[in-house]
């Protein structure tokens, strides 16, 4: 028994100093990248492409914040203090750039008075406003023209975005910030999907009267919302998401399309974070 003792004993100590001969650094201090997401419902959680995004297509070296709220737009998003909220989520300090996504105008053609905005003249001074803000904040802005909706007429896509797209596309012109045009992106997606496969990408399936209309090509009028479903009791997590059919807002499906389509674009327009995206 003594013999195994001294044995035991024995290895302890030539395995602590071998821990105290083995040669000892500091890490070295981290780089990280950040990505601030700033939109309406087609980029916000649950009802956009924003969490797609952040989930799978950046590498871990990527602060991705999805700042996306249903129902805003560049008037409303500021109004409320949104905006005010991802200005200072840029200017925090600690990463080696930080860039600003920027997706609106499905909400400024709305006609709810604390939403809508003038197109030619408002809405873009509201872009160019975002723009000079972030660049002073020290980060980077990125304009995203709006995600089409999936509306058909006799087989056509009815791109109602398009104009609103133009004015984003002008900005970015004038005021030399990187663009991606996922309107464009979107649309010829949506074409070449035709009416029938499109209805795929939203949050719900559609009735069968809503497939049949797809498939003849011409899509019916979006129901409205369902109601909202009743409370949840007990301890748990109490937060609820009332999903439904529609031709703009994106399921799981929808979602990982559509973050695809922003990955590619996004690498193309900033060769700066082609490194950090996955596709």
């Amino acid at each position: 028994m003594r013999w195994l003792v001294a044995a035991a004993t024995a290895a302890l100590f030539v395995g602590g100093a071998q821990a105290q001969e083995r040669e000892r650094t500091d890490a070295p201090l981290l780089e990280p990248y950040k990505i601030i997401l700033v939109g309406d419902s087609t980029m916000a959680p649950h009802s956009g492409w924003g969490g797609a995004f952040c989930a799978h297509h950046v590498k871990s070296a990527v602060a991705c914040l999805n700042a996306g709220r249903g129902g805003r737009s560049t008037r409303s998003y500021r109004q409320e203090g949104g905006w005010d909220i991802a200005l200072a989520e840029a200017k925090v300090p600690g990463y080696r750039g930080t860039w600003v996504l920027i997706q609106f105008a499905h909400n400024d053609q709305s006609s709810r008075p604390e939403r809508w905005t003038e197109q030619a003249t408002e809405f873009p001074a509201n872009l160019r406003r975002f723009v000079e803000q972030v660049r002073a904040a020290g980060a980077t802005p990125v304009l995203v023209t709006p995600l089409t909706r999936r509306e058909f007429k006799d087989g056509k896509l009815k791109n109602t975005l398009a104009s609103w797209s133009d004015q984003v596309r002008g900005v970015a012109r004038a005021m030399d910030v990187p663009l991606v045009d996922l309107n464009a992106l979107s649309a010829a997606q949506a074409e070449e999907m035709g009416a029938e496969l499109a209805t795929k990408l939203a949050q719900e399936p559609p009735t069968a009267e809503e497939l049949a209309a797809a498939k003849a090509g011409t899509t019916l009028t979006a129901r409205p919302a369902p109601p909202e479903p009743p409370p949840i009791a007990g301890e748990g997590a109490r937060g609820q998401v009332t999903r439904k059919f529609d031709y703009t807002h994106l399921g799981n499906v929808g979602a990982e399309v559509t973050a695809q389509l922003v990955t590619q674009a996004l690498a193309r327009a900033v060769p700066g974070l082609r490194s950090q995206l996955v596709r």
